[in-house]
């Protein structure tokens, strides 16, 4: 059985989700249960408030993994189509925070829930066009020695 139930018993932990994204987005996302799929996903449209740009609104898909909570919800910006080398993955996945800062400063699977990452990407958006307008990622950047093997690729 999946980490949400099913359609018909929904365990304590979907609850506590669904009510913490609707008391702190309101409607902005909607929770979408695919049919026959394991796999559970916010959809909204976040309005971004940056007079420099054409399309404000941006759609971001905020996947819960099998394994959730786990491993953290994966963040997507869906539209317009934008895209980071240096923090975002290669499949779109938003890179939000660093493992290795543990559980006080990163995901907290006892604590976090699909509102952390939905904040993380929205900051994550504003991170965006700052870079794009000033050449720099606001916050602190870890450095990667670029001889460092990669990490093995995740499944889908």
């Amino acid at each position: 059985m999946a980490w949400w139930g099913t359609r018909s018993n929904v365990s304590p932990r979907l609850r506590l989700e669904v009510e913490a994204m609707r008391a702190t987005f309101g409607s902005t996302f909607r929770l979408v249960v695919p049919t026959g799929a394991d796999l559970l996903y916010w959809l909204g449209d976040v309005d971004v408030n940056l007079a420099t740009l054409r399309q404000r609104a941006h759609t971001v898909r905020i996947l819960y993994p099998a394994d959730y909570p786990s491993r953290p919800a994966e963040a997507y910006v869906l539209q317009p189509k934008i895209y980071s080398e240096k923090h975002q993955y290669e499949d779109g996945q938003l890179c939000l925070f660093n493992p290795k800062d543990g559980e006080h400063y990163g995901w907290n699977p006892s604590r976090s829930t699909a509102v952390t990452v939905a904040a993380w990407a929205v900051q994550w958006i504003y991170a965006y066009y700052t870079w794009r307008a000033t050449g720099e990622w606001p916050g602190i950047e870890e450095r990667v020695d670029p001889n460092t093997p990669l990490p093995p690729r995740r499944r889908r």
